[in-house]
């Protein structure tokens, strides 16, 4: 990426922006921000953005964020930014991509197209597609990557579980366990999930030996921690000697953590596409990389 362009940030990721400005060599600018009393927000960006603009924003507890966004975005048009990326580690909303019943939104579709109408490119890490093939097809901007951070909760379990079992919970999570077991050539198998309410899940294992095994759970995303904490009780009975969990996105809602611990759980590893204590991967150089390649398709 050009050392020219700017990375405007917020003030809750000055941290996470500088890392990607140091990966990438891009120049960190920090949108102030203050919040009246009455919930809305007042924004102010640097006052000269006449070059390519990045923007920075995880996308937990989405709904004031998106909003942020949408002022944000249109100032930096108005500002002389000819080109607008949005860097989004989190992207949330992509869950639901169908009407499950008469009258329901659509969010994906919906973010996806209020997304495409504020940037020019969109890049995110492991988004939870289900039905949708791409990230275009979600988020029809001119440019959409999606980026894996698999690999890189792979080399870390590696590191400190070599020849560990990969479990997947559930058949979501098959194309990332695929990943990352590629990566290592570690074993590695999928439960079988039904989901009867947020928190009412059912899983079977798969017909994998687990005993005395170092087992770990991977998965792109948890929340509220029973589908993994179903999982862990489980391979424990089997007999597996261990149990810990990897994980893209550290959402983690309620008593999720304490959730997964209570079931025997002995580590919890995250990425740092949302800052949570668990936060072991870094995503910077990933999200560098994915910049650079946007950056030399737009120069083709």
């Amino acid at each position: 990426m050009t050392a020219a362009a700017t990375l405007l940030h917020f003030d809750d990721e000055t941290a996470a922006a500088h890392r990607l400005a140091d990966a990438a060599g891009l120049r960190p600018a920090c949108i102030e921000r203050h919040r009246f009393p009455d919930g809305e927000v007042r924004l102010r960006l640097p006052p000269v953005l006449a070059e390519p603009v990045v923007l920075l924003r995880t996308l937990d507890q989405p709904d004031p964020k998106l909003v942020e966004l949408l002022l944000a975005a249109r100032t930096a048009r108005a500002l002389g930014a000819p080109h607008l990326t949005l860097v989004a580690p989190y992207l949330a909303y992509m869950r639901q991509d169908i009407a499950f019943n008469p009258g329901e939104a659509v969010s994906q579709r919906i973010v996806g197209g209020f997304l495409t109408s504020l940037f020019d490119a969109v890049i995110t890490v492991d988004p939870h597609l289900h039905r949708v093939a791409t990230l275009h097809e979600a988020v029809p901007a001119r440019q959409a990557l999606a980026v894996s951070a698999a690999p890189l909760l792979a080399d870390l379990i590696a590191e400190r579980r070599p020849g560990a079992l990969l479990v997947g919970p559930d058949a979501e999570s098959a194309q990332w366990v695929a990943q990352a077991a590629a990566r290592h050539a570690f074993d590695h198998a999928v439960c079988t999930k039904v989901r009867r309410g947020d928190h009412d899940v059912s899983i079977e294992l798969p017909p994998v030996g687990v005993a005395r095994r170092a087992v770990v759970i991977l998965d792109d995303v948890a929340s509220t921690g029973h589908t993994v904490a179903g999982a862990a009780r489980l391979l424990l009975a089997a007999g597996a000697a261990s149990v810990d969990v990897a994980v893209t996105h550290a959402l983690f809602a309620g008593d999720a953590l304490a959730l997964m611990k209570g079931a025997g759980v002995s580590h919890i590893w995250s990425t740092d596409c949302i800052a949570h204590a668990t936060n072991a991967v870094p995503v910077a150089p990933l999200l560098a990389r994915a910049l650079g390649d946007l950056q030399a398709g737009r120069n083709t």
